[in-house]
């Protein structure tokens, strides 16, 4: 008849050992560690946060803006070259925006935020616009003469700046306010001296 042990074990079971702990040790050894889980979890959500940003962005990428070419004979003058080389990247609440390609000389543009709206269009160097008579009505911003010309768009405006040495052209979507002129004006004063206004005839 066999004994028990000194320590009251059954046979077969070494001295010591509780009934069952073999079952929770083989648990505790399964899988990586709780820290390793929880580290590899963070950076799979900011994998996927950054690969939903990188998406959404491209999604809300505007296309280019593309400028309808129009005769602009003066476009390459030295005066348009350096109204050009000095244009701001905003035009109040609108942002420079990249331009189609072929973009024609002496033109620029500004889109508003989302690239929805109509965007802002220069043009330097026009020839002067058969509507520009003696007579016209001109509208002086910060020392510089614009002419409106009338548009058939009823969503934009276009204003000619007729006291330089060349004409520009400011198009403006409808509700782009005045801060656009404004700063606009401001860059061609700073660019180009003030000449006698030149006038059609009626």
């Amino acid at each position: 008849m066999a004994q028990a042990d000194d320590d009251g074990a059954g046979p077969g079971v070494p001295a010591g050992a509780a009934v069952g702990d073999s079952d929770g040790a083989k648990s505790d050894g399964d899988g990586p560690p709780r820290a390793l889980l929880i580290a590899a979890l963070v950076l799979s959500v900011v994998a996927v946060g950054a690969v939903l940003a990188i998406a959404a962005s491209r999604r809300a990428a505007a296309p280019p803006v593309a400028i309808a070419a129009v005769p602009a004979p003066l476009a390459q003058t030295p005066e348009c070259r350096a109204l050009m080389g000095t244009l701001p990247d905003r035009l109040g609440p609108y942002q420079r925006a990249t331009t189609a390609e072929p973009t024609p000389e002496g033109t620029a543009a500004w889109r508003g935020s989302g690239g929805a709206a109509e965007p802002v269009i220069l043009r330097c160097g026009l020839d002067r616009p058969a509507e520009f008579v003696e007579g016209s009505p001109i509208q002086m911003v910060d020392q510089v003469g614009w002419f409106r010309l009338e548009d058939a768009d009823s969503q934009r405006s276009t204003w000619l700046c007729v006291d330089r040495p060349v004409y520009l052209a400011l198009t403006l979507p409808a509700d782009s306010g005045p801060s656009p002129i404004q700063t606009m004006s401001g860059v061609i004063e700073r660019t180009m001296p003030a000449i006698p206004i030149r006038p059609g005839k009626p």
